[in-house]
């Protein structure tokens, strides 16, 4: 499948889940639920002025992060529309929601401190091309923090990637890979980003943690 098809499966998936996205029992939504603890925890680390939730959907962790952070800018960007249009319905102070593909940010350089990814990686068709989007937007001693289903078992990653994935696609989602560890390390070497934390968690959750360095200049 060619990398624009599986995008419009993603598009055509978000679409019909817009509505109910966030409603009791949703399954997408339960899932992504068990990565906002964790990403907040990596979060109260370090100070942001200035943050990204790529692939956000209808921006239900920067609604939490608002209320937490509520003098900080958020930015939301999804490439469902529909997704979007819940997001801004939200009405959520400092928050700027935008249609647009995570894997070339329309965004300036050098424009957020921080950038979150929740369970949306492994919708994208290039990997590569969203580290190099990440280092192009990141400021200085900014940081990426990746969340989504991986692990270290090959046997368990191939099955996922030859008969999960694959079987999803028929049904109509946009699920592109599972992406390890070696891709993970791969895509960060090659984008000039430092990887400081890769860790498997519970319900193999890969926590992701990765830092423009000071000094680093944007490709």
């Amino acid at each position: 499948m060619k990398n624009e098809e599986y995008k419009k499966l993603s598009i055509k998936e978000f679409t019909k889940a817009a509505g109910r996205y966030e409603s009791n029992h949703a399954g997408i939504y339960e899932m992504c639920k068990k990565d906002y603890p964790d990403i907040l925890e990596e979060l109260e680390k370090e100070s942001f002025r200035d943050l990204l939730d790529a692939g956000c959907g209808p921006a239900p962790m920067i609604s939490l992060l608002s209320e937490k952070y509520p003098d900080r800018h958020y930015t939301g960007l999804d490439l469902t529309p529909a997704m979007i249009e819940q997001a801004k319905k939200k009405n959520i102070p400092n928050a700027t929601f935008v249609v647009g593909d995570c894997e070339n940010f329309p965004f300036e350089n050098d424009s957020f401190d921080a950038i979150i990814c929740s369970m949306s990686f492994h919708h994208y068709p290039n990997p590569q091309a969203f580290f190099d989007s990440v280092k192009r937007c990141l400021r200085p001693n900014g940081r990426l923090i990746l969340r989504d289903v991986t692990s270290d078992n090959k046997v368990l990653i191939w099955l996922m990637n030859t008969l999960e994935m694959p079987l999803a696609n028929i049904c109509g989602h946009g699920d592109v890979q599972v992406q390890t560890r070696d891709v993970v390390i791969k895509c960060c070497r090659k984008a000039g980003l430092k990887l400081e934390k890769f860790e498997i968690r519970k319900g193999m959750r890969m926590h992701c943690v990765v830092r423009k360095t000071m000094g680093e200049g944007n490709r």
